[in-house]
């Protein structure tokens, strides 16, 4: 893991506490630091940063960081250093108060967390409501309650926290191609499916920790550890239920179909119909496999299906769903009821599907 501290130079007790950060890290992290500007830029460009760690708010050098760190697609931790609470801005003249305000808020939201030096600075950031993702870590600096090295631990731990978060945005492109190649295995229960696209993964080079963490917080994982076994690949065993992460604001589990729309009852389209009219409603990537799992059934009328689509209005959108399937999920052309259709809209639904768990 690559952590970049950007910190203001002229501020003391913010420096000693980067610097015991760096000691602490070294064992687990290779850290860097910048602490203006254009040693940031340089850094942010070679150092290949994982989490850009921003060390206080009231200066110009933090909001020039995020943004960098923003455009270059760097996930960021922030720690105020106490310069958000009440006494600190009322410090500042009412103008640079005002507008600085606007500056942080903007890219403190954005951070993937907010690490607090104790109860009071915790209690006042909350008050603003500008990011739900709090975390306190006492400052070794200023108080004997905590030692460097648990500083740099839990700091770590936060790091580790951010890194194990949306991990789609984070997977290689062959754990990307694994991830589907697993996930039609899972499906089908038979590796013959895809036996092609299976020569093109190296299991040694899947990046596994991101991979299963997905998988559970997609709640996908019954089909991917199907599919890993079907494919006879060999993951590491890794409890992704007490790996802690961050979640978007508005992130519910996926839940499965049969608790959104109700048991099958005999009727193949009907099902099927119920189905599409959910994903399409509230897309998930569960839903979407089990969608595929009832299109390859050998009782599905693709042709009845159809025309039920057309009469309901749903074909274009239903199309939608079939070329994403083919994308995400390897849905074969032969068990398509309907052409792909691939447009804007299919585009927002692909968007829809990636961007579930971004922060």
């Amino acid at each position: 893991m690559n952590i970049l501290h950007i910190y203001p130079k002229n501020n003391e007790l913010i420096q000693r506490h980067v610097q015991l950060l760096v000691e602490g890290l070294k064992q687990s992290a290779t850290v860097v630091v910048a602490d203006n500007a254009k040693s940031f830029y340089q850094q942010a460009r070679d150092a290949q940063a994982d989490i850009i760690h921003i060390h206080g708010a009231n200066q110009l050098v933090q909001t020039k960081a995020m943004r960098c760190a923003h455009k270059l697609n760097i996930r960021t931790v922030v720690t105020p250093h106490g310069q958000l609470q009440p006494f600190a801005l009322q410090m500042l003249p009412a103008q640079q108060r005002a507008a600085m305000s606007l500056v942080q808020r903007e890219y403190i939201e954005g951070a993937y967390a907010v690490i607090t030096l104790g109860k009071m600075e915790r209690q006042s950031f909350q008050a603003l409501g500008w990011n739900p993702r709090i975390e306190e870590v006492h400052n070794a600096v200023t108080t004997n309650t905590i030692s460097p090295n648990e500083m740099a631990a839990q700091t770590f731990a936060i790091y580790q926290k951010v890194m194990d978060s949306n991990t789609l945005e984070l997977m290689d492109d062959l754990t990307l191609r694994a991830l589907k190649v697993i996930i039609k295995a899972g499906i089908m229960g038979d590796k013959r499916w895809v036996e092609n696209e299976a020569q093109e993964v190296d299991a040694r080079l899947i990046d596994w920790r991101r991979l299963l963490l997905y998988a559970e917080h997609e709640n996908i994982s019954n089909y991917t550890d199907y599919g890993i076994h079907i494919l006879n690949y060999t993951s590491p065993l890794i409890d992704t239920a007490k790996i802690a992460a961050y979640f978007p604001k508005k992130y519910h589990r996926p839940q499965p179909i049969k608790e959104l729309i109700g048991d099958y009852q005999g009727d193949e389209n009907d099902y099927l119909m119920r189905i599409i009219r959910q994903v399409i409603k509230a897309p998930t990537l569960l839903n979407m496999m089990e969608l595929t799992r009832e299109l390859y059934r050998e009782t599905v009328n693709d042709d009845k299906l159809a025309e039920a689509l057309e009469e309901a209005n749903l074909t274009k959108r239903a199309a939608r769903l079939i070329q994403v399937l083919s994308e995400q999920v390897l849905l074969d052309e032969g068990y398509m009821p309907i052409a792909p259709l691939d447009d804007k809209q299919t585009d927002a639904l692909r968007n829809t599907l990636k961007n579930h768990l971004k922060i």
